[in-house]
């Protein structure tokens, strides 16, 4: 049964490269990966909203951002010490940074890859 379910966007290239790595890496099954854009699946907060951040449910709590991205970190063995390592409130502080810098250019490296 799986531990954490994460919400992505399927239409864009770099979501989908990403989410393909980890899915090879989840070799336990441990995480429901649900596409947003494709509208399969259930949505538990509107789907702009979804699409805008990524989101993962832990323990039947809802995350965003990089905490999002530690949770799902958790259910995957190898990176299991690099998502605990988040719950300390100063790393995370780091890592949610670095999350909003990289949301600022994410529709640049969007446009990119496809362009490829």
């Amino acid at each position: 049964m799986a531990e954490v379910e994460v919400w992505f966007d399927g239409d864009c290239p770099l979501c989908r490269r990403e989410i393909a790595l980890l899915r090879r890496l989840d070799r336990r099954s441990a995480i429901v990966f649900t596409d947003v854009a494709t509208g399969a699946g259930s949505c538990p907060i509107d789907r702009a909203l979804l699409l805008s951040r990524f989101h993962a449910r832990e323990d039947g709590r809802m995350v965003s951002g990089a905490e999002a991205f530690a949770a799902m970190w958790r259910a995957i063995p190898v990176l299991a010490p690099l998502g605990y390592l988040a719950r300390n409130r100063r790393v995370l502080s780091v890592l949610e940074r670095l999350y909003l810098a990289f949301l600022k250019v994410r529709p640049m490296l969007q446009k990119a890859l496809r362009g490829r």
